[in-house]
């Protein structure tokens, strides 16, 4: 029965059995999709009306389709904040032994001072070789023995690496990487042997150890004096080049191409880790795919359910469809629905996600340094992350609304009231 009131339309209907669209109506039930004006007129009003009174209809259904979308979702961000702590981490570790800039020199001979740049905070003179250094045998300790990286610096070495303690570095001693210094068995105090190439051998001390965190530079790397490392190569006056700090690690191409001249060959950090960069970089684009099919398979269970929702609700369907509605909006009911939780989900999942990786700042999780060069993961949160997880996550469920909408746009009316 209908009836018309100042404009608006009131649709009065005896509730069939089953019919959950109007469940909850006290006595001769009405669906009031009055106050709305003709369902023809006012389409988006009358499909919040449905989409949101299912909504609360099928509370428990709505709230566990909803987590589902928002677990996928922290689960994602607070995996790419690990993965972005790791290879900040695990860079920073790399860094504290490794320069900014190096500037190889073409001629060893002739190795003039770079010119001043604004972005350089340290600079020094090197000499790079390679070595073997011995320890001798003692009264209950056997001899050591490696091949290690020397590395050879001039006046204002502790400015390229001030994360290390190389105050102590002298004419006549040595400071070696820890996991050097457990493979020679060697402590401050001891004495060691170094032989060249060229079987030139002299003998340094032992004056200290540094560590990075990095078992690859901890294990192969030993700074000693220009002048030692000259003698030691029978190089009186040869420079490898230049080792340089800058303020901003991320510019050392362009200042290289800028204070290379004709003398040297600019090589970055970047360049010089570049297996290690690419490599992480894929780690975390793997861990981003991987995880984010659990927010895909979240957004098909979602769709699962709404079409089965329309396959439940075809009577109701069918009946509103007689009463007037379109079938786009009577479709549109299930996809706002979908929408809507998927949304929520998003909003959601970010704000588990953020509070998450904010636990985990709080209490980093501990991993054997040995493997992985650091001793507890690191978190760093990027707000573009939690972007472009929720933009992608909105393009899966607004996809995945589509198919309870393409459901509901085949049902036919008069064949199902039939």
């Amino acid at each position: 029965m209908f009836a018309t009131i100042s404009g608006s339309v009131s649709v009065w209907v005896l509730r069939p059995r089953g019919c959950s669209f109007f469940e909850g109506l006290s006595g001769f039930d009405q669906l009031r999709v009055a106050q709305l004006r003709p369902l023809t007129l006012c389409p988006m009003r009358f499909v919040w009306f449905l989409a949101l009174r299912h909504l609360r209809y099928r509370r428990t259904q709505s709230l566990i389709t909803l987590l589902g979308v928002a677990v996928g979702i922290m689960v994602l961000t607070t995996a790419l904040s690990l993965t972005n702590g790791f290879i900040k981490g695990l860079v920073d570790a790399t860094l504290k032994a490794v320069p900014h800039l190096y500037l190889q020199s073409l001629d060893p001979e002739n190795s003039p001072v770079p010119p001043d740049n604004p972005v350089v905070i340290g600079q020094a003179p090197v000499f790079l070789s390679k070595a073997l250094l011995t320890r001798r045998a003692e009264a209950g300790r056997t001899a050591g023995a490696d091949f290690a990286t020397l590395i050879g610096l001039g006046e204002g070495g502790q400015a390229v690496y001030p994360d290390l303690d190389l105050s102590r570095l002298k004419d006549g001693g040595t400071v070696l990487g820890s996991a050097l210094a457990r493979s020679l068995g060697a402590y401050p105090g001891d004495k060691l042997f170094l032989v060249s190439i060229n079987q030139k051998r002299i003998q340094l001390e032992v004056v200290a150890t540094f560590q990075t965190g990095n078992f690859l530079l901890d294990s192969g790397f030993a700074f000693t004096t220009l002048a030692d490392t000259r003698e030691l190569m029978e190089q009186p006056t040869a420079l490898s080049g230049y080792q340089i700090r800058l303020r901003d690690p991320d510019l050392a191409p362009q200042v290289g191409m800028a204070l290379a001249g004709q003398h040297y060959f600019p090589q970055t950090w970047q360049s010089t880790n570049r297996t290690l960069i690419e490599q992480l970089a894929l780690q975390k684009r793997v861990i981003g795919i991987v995880v984010f099919l659990i927010v895909v398979v979240a957004a098909l269970g979602m769709a699962s359910v709404l079409v089965l929702s329309v396959i439940e609700k075809t009577p109701d369907i069918a009946l509103l469809r007689v009463m007037g509605a379109r079938g786009t909006q009577v479709a549109g009911v299930f996809a706002l629905q979908g929408l809507i939780l998927g949304v929520l989900g998003i909003l959601m999942g970010n704000l588990l996600g953020w509070g998450l990786s904010r636990y985990f700042q709080w209490r980093p999780v501990e991993i054997p340094g040995e493997l992985y060069f650091i001793t507890s993961l690191p978190v760093e949160i990027r707000a573009s992350d939690f972007l472009w997880v929720s933009v992608m996550s909105l393009g899966v469920v607004m996809l995945a609304s589509l198919l309870p909408l393409w459901r509901a746009l085949r049902i036919k009316p008069g064949e199902v009231l039939r």
